[in-house]
């Protein structure tokens, strides 16, 4: 139901947004000061409504079992390099810094490039959400060993996987000095149609952000987890393995 109520409101949305670019380029005429800044918002909300629209694109075709990731083998450097030239003017508009640290030099490996920064575009919604002018936004990257459980008796074994002392996985950081979640709320937060609200630290609001998030990191064969306490800020980090998962 969400998918076709999604799929009956893309098209329209798309024509009104494209109606508010043409009216921004002064192609009818020439507009004001107040006539753009309006015209200015209102672009700022299509924009925001396309992102929902894609998250509950996104949540259908989970569920149904849909989802398919798109393999290639990509710089997850690069592929954050890109998604912080594409967020740093909404962070400067608000007054919040924003800050990218690549200090490690990782090689091209196999993952879904649009779904990485789909993740990362979400968390990265949340951190300028809940941040205010003159807090500060961190996105980084590090090498990781992950250690994960296998089964191979057909039951949740004890047997941890033995790997070198190296990196087989990155391990993708959104920190921020915002509000911060209160630490009854650190899962729930993951689930569908849980938000978060500046005031208590999680709302009855709809939100899909996060679960979004999750599904995704999750069809990587990765984990995603927050560190974060009421009023200390928030440390949003996800894994991806080095190797692509066979299923």
């Amino acid at each position: 139901m969400l998918a076709s109520a999604a799929h009956e409101l893309r098209t329209p949305l798309t024509i009104l947004s494209g109606y508010i670019e043409l009216i921004l380029g002064e192609k009818p005429g020439p507009l004001n000061v107040e006539q753009r800044r309006i015209l200015a918002d209102a672009h700022s909300n299509c924009a925001r409504m396309q992102r929902v629209i894609r998250d509950v694109f996104t949540l259908a075709s989970n569920e149904t079992g849909k989802l398919t990731l798109n393999f290639e083998l990509a710089d997850i450097n690069t592929c954050l390099s890109e998604i912080y030239d594409l967020w740093l003017p909404q962070f400067q508009a608000k007054g919040v810094a924003f800050y990218i640290l690549l200090e490690h030099e990782f090689g091209p490996f196999q993952f879904d490039v649009a779904k990485v920064e789909h993740v990362l575009s979400n968390l990265l919604q949340n951190a300028l959400k809940f941040t205010s002018a003159g807090d500060a936004v961190w996105l980084s990257a590090q090498p990781h060993l992950w250690e994960r459980r296998i089964n191979t008796s057909g039951y949740c074994g004890k047997e941890r996987r033995r790997t070198p002392g190296r990196a087989n996985s990155v391990c993708v950081t959104v920190s921020d000095t915002g509000t911060g979640i209160a630490s009854e709320h650190h899962q729930e937060i993951f689930e569908n149609f849980v938000s978060l609200s500046p005031q208590s630290g999680c709302g009855a609001a709809v939100g899909l952000g996060l679960a979004i998030a999750r599904n995704l990191v999750h069809a990587h064969g990765g984990k995603i987890w927050v560190e974060s306490e009421l009023g200390g800020g928030s440390k949003f980090s996800f894994v991806l393995p080095l190797r692509r998962p066979q299923n």
